[in-house]
């Protein structure tokens, strides 16, 4: 699953892959616990396992996509087949 973060008084915002194993309803609530709290820090590992922590007063928004490898760019559609006329 890609995750963007926006956050507060940043321009960039911050882009993780977290993987395909990973409950995006679960994470929503883990989101949600940590901006009910208003302190603190949301904690995230991506796939790679590194570990990323914003905190919780500083959270613009947090988009949630689909699997990475779900986005095709470029040339990575199939070829289309053509059939010669004999």
């Amino acid at each position: 699953m890609e995750v963007r973060i926006g956050i507060s008084q940043i321009v960039k915002e911050l882009e993780l892959d977290l993987g395909d194993d990973v409950d995006s309803q679960a994470l929503i609530s883990q989101v949600e616990e940590a901006l009910e709290k208003g302190e603190g820090v949301l904690w995230l590992t991506d796939k790679k396992g590194r570990k990323v922590g914003v905190p919780s007063s500083k959270l613009g928004y947090i988009d949630l996509g689909p699997q990475a490898d779900s986005k095709k760019v470029g040339f990575g559609g199939p070829s289309p087949v053509v059939k010669s006329k004999k």
